[in-house]
């Protein structure tokens, strides 16, 4: 079976985690959105279910902030930062496709607070250094 390179958008208007493909934006009063980005979907396959943590779950860097099942496995979703979940996307648990299909805008996955943005937000990169990064690892990628 041939490979299919990574094809896929990165927007600029949010910052990434290279180690977990995800990605957080600030979306103000203290807020951050969390997701999975179309480069982590990718590598893991298609998304057939997802579960967050319950509200209210303080979760650290790098532990599981939920849950993905691909065709072939379940894996852990780490987390890019360390937050307080305010709400999982109940929305995306109920329709997992909308994780693969809008993973930067309807498939986010946690609405949180983040417990040490000033310190962690300075390990998170760029989208043009995330692109890089992608490309150390598949470079027949293109984006959109």
């Amino acid at each position: 079976m041939s490979h299919t390179p990574f094809s896929g958008s990165i927007p600029d208007d949010r910052l990434y985690c290279p180690r977990y493909d995800m990605w957080v934006q600030e979306v103000g009063g203290g807020e951050v959105l969390i997701g999975a980005t179309s480069f982590g979907i990718f590598l893991a396959g298609e998304i057939i279910a997802f579960t967050a943590k319950p509200k209210g779950a303080a979760v650290e860097f790098g532990r599981g902030m939920g849950t993905v099942e691909c065709r072939k496995t379940v894996l852990a979703v780490h987390a890019p930062i360390s937050f307080v979940l305010l709400e999982g996307n109940d929305e995306a648990e109920e329709r997992p496709r909308l994780v693969n299909l809008e993973p930067y805008a309807a498939g986010w996955m946690a609405r949180a607070r983040p417990s040490a943005w000033a310190d962690e937000k300075l390990a998170l990169v760029d989208a043009a250094t995330y692109r890089q990064h992608i490309l150390t690892i598949e470079p027949e990628a293109t984006f959109g």
